[in-house]
């Protein structure tokens, strides 16, 4: 049960020298209450609320959402809240700054009531089996009897199956929480007995924003330029970020800073892959081979060259029409200001065009046997193709082959007939 979630300001930090050892920074802000969890889970913390003030508490919830969001941590936060229990307060309840009686050992894993099971390897109907048996007794000191059952569409059809019964009728004092990442393969029957919450993916800003408190906290430098690229990387999961950064850390020598993370990541320089897009727009295939050739003896992996390509046209497109995206802290000032330039003077049926090109050329470059090659092949077609006219040119230019008295227009030339694209 390793999945870990995102943490706010409020979460202290222990001594990297105390206990046991290290603590992976993926461990050691670990959330420990709603208010910990990240901006984007509101509408489930919001449900939760009311029905705990209402008294309508579901007997089964089930939480879904990518690798690394928080599933397993928030099955634990709200396993903590059914059994919240302090000497004022003896209810369940979404305020939990103050530790209860049963907090701390839900939280590590090690209360005798909240019971947690990997899926993944207890597939079979022998192990729901064992839980069914096990629902009639009631909890030993807890209020309910918590079954956290992760990644819950692993199990197999025989083991949902056993399960539909229980959960539909469970006794009064056991509740189930699933989390999965497939809620797909999850059974309709099975959804359809559960309350359902999806774990937002979380933003690159939201990201940059907690790396810089937890580095804070850790009293360890670090370049804005270099969180940015991190949370890039974390693709919205805040454990892939976290350990990531641990890494960076371990690589920098205890600070954070952009030339190193790029070198860990096999990241290209963000101002190199702007003047790489320039040199495509504009059709001059040299210059766009030479920096490739540039970058790759940086160090840069050719597959990322192409998807930092495509993220540069993705976010330049987007400036077109959402010009307060230039706002994300997770973009670095060249992207910002040049990003603004390039929104301005490239025509959207030029940037869809690379786009599209790009999305087909970087499974050809991860799949090559010469991904530098597969790479460059890529570059020559889209700086071929910026020469090209757009399907509305080339239509008018169609109908301009005829002219009033019958005679053929002459030929476009040999370039494609169209004219660089220039920001």
């Amino acid at each position: 049960m390793s999945d870990t979630g995102p943490t706010s300001s409020s979460t202290s930090a222990a001594n990297p020298a105390a206990g046991s050892g290290y603590r992976v920074l993926a461990r050691k802000y670990r959330p420990k209450d709603f208010s910990d969890l990240m901006v984007g889970q509101e509408p489930m913390v919001r449900t939760l609320t009311n029905a705990f003030e209402t008294g309508r508490i579901a007997q089964a919830y089930m939480l879904t959402g990518v690798r690394g969001v928080g599933k397993t941590t928030t099955a634990r936060i709200l396993a903590r809240a059914l059994n919240y229990k302090t000497a004022d307060i003896d209810k369940p309840t979404i305020d939990l700054r103050i530790p209860g009686e049963h907090c701390q050992a839900i939280m590590e894993g090690r209360h005798v009531d909240v019971i947690e099971m990997d899926a993944a390897s207890h597939t079979g109907i022998d192990d729901i089996r064992e839980i069914i048996e096990q629902v009639r007794y009631r909890p030993v000191s807890a209020r309910y009897k918590v079954y956290i059952i992760d990644e819950v569409h692993m199990l197999s059809t025989q083991a949902f199956n056993g399960l539909l019964k229980t959960l539909e009728e469970p006794p009064e004092h056991v509740k189930f929480i699933f989390a999965t990442t497939e809620i797909r393969k999850v059974p309709i029957t099975v959804l359809s007995r559960c309350q359902r919450f999806d774990l937002r993916r979380i933003s690159a800003a939201d990201l940059v924003h907690l790396f810089t408190s937890i580095l804070e906290k850790e009293g360890i430098p670090a370049e804005p330029e270099a969180l940015a690229m991190v949370a890039r990387a974390a693709e919205g999961s805040a454990r892939d970020g976290l350990s990531l950064l641990d890494q960076a850390i371990a690589h920098g020598g205890g600070t954070v800073v952009a030339e190193t993370v790029r070198g860990m990541l096999g990241l290209a320089d963000r101002a190199r892959i702007v003047d790489l897009f320039e040199h495509i727009v504009r059709g001059d295939v040299t210059a766009a081979l030479s920096e490739f050739t540039a970058q790759y003896e940086a160090g840069a992996n050719p597959v990322v060259v192409l998807t930092d390509l495509a993220d540069f046209t993705h976010l330049t497109t987007r400036f077109k029409y959402i010009p307060d995206a230039a706002n994300d802290p997770s973009i670095s000032e060249v992207e910002r200001v040049r990003g603004r330039e390039f929104a301005d003077g490239v025509a959207v049926s030029t940037l869809s065009r690379i786009w599209q090109m790009l999305l087909k050329g970087i499974p050809e470059a991860e799949n090559s046997s010469r991904p530098a090659g597969a790479a460059e092949m890529v570059l020559i077609r889209l700086t071929h193709a910026a020469h090209l006219p757009s399907p509305e040119d080339a239509a008018r230019r169609l109908g301009d082959f005829s002219n009033g008295d019958g005679q053929r227009a002459p030929a476009p030339n040999g370039n494609g007939g169209g004219r660089p694209v220039s920001p």
